[in-house]
């Protein structure tokens, strides 16, 4: 039984069998370029990726990353989920997809299902997201999400410059942003 189900997705769980996809996710030119470079090269690094990242997560927290697959063929498609960082107040959204899935409103999908997820399931009324200035795609998915550019920030000292997006009364347009 997945954890949620869409009109056309299934997101569940994942597990150390999942190692395959995450190895080919992770070094998927746009999630290096985008999100960034996990440095998983072999499955046993994309098992220890598992076990440290997602895995610890539902322990700790109850949510994490999951994997989405297409409902009814269930081919893996990408990831979406919930995170909590230590540099961050708020809860925020995460997802990738492979590249065939891409521009087909499965991203937009999976995170409008995980936000209600957050709220039905664990109370959290107040979800942001991280996303690369370069990343126009997933800025349009944030927005249709009802995110805001609210403003740069770094999740680590010698981590690149990051746009947070968060649900808010101010409206900062993308336009009248100098990227």
């Amino acid at each position: 039984m997945p954890v949620l189900t869409t009109n056309r997705l299934e997101l569940d769980y994942l597990n150390f069998e999942d190692a395959p996809f995450i190895l080919e996710l992770l070094n998927d030119q746009d999630f290096i370029e985008h999100i960034g470079d996990k440095n998983v090269r072999t499955l046993a690094e994309a098992r220890e990726y598992l076990q440290t990242g997602p895995m610890k997560s539902y322990k700790e927290y109850g949510f994490g990353l999951y994997r989405v697959m297409e409902k009814g063929s269930r081919a893996f498609m990408g990831i979406c989920g919930l995170l909590k960082r230590e540099v961050l107040e708020d809860v925020d959204i995460g997802y990738a997809f492979l590249p065939d899935y891409r521009g087909k409103g499965f991203a937009t999908e999976s995170c409008e299902a995980m936000m209600a997820y957050a709220r039905d399931n664990f109370g959290i009324d107040r979800v942001v997201a991280v996303v690369s200035p370069g990343n126009e795609k997933s800025q349009r998915v944030l927005m249709k999400l009802g995110l805001q550019f609210d403003k740069m920030i770094r999740l680590a000292i010698d981590a690149p410059e990051s746009m947070l997006f968060s649900p808010g009364k101010k409206a900062i347009h993308l336009n009248d942003c100098d990227f």
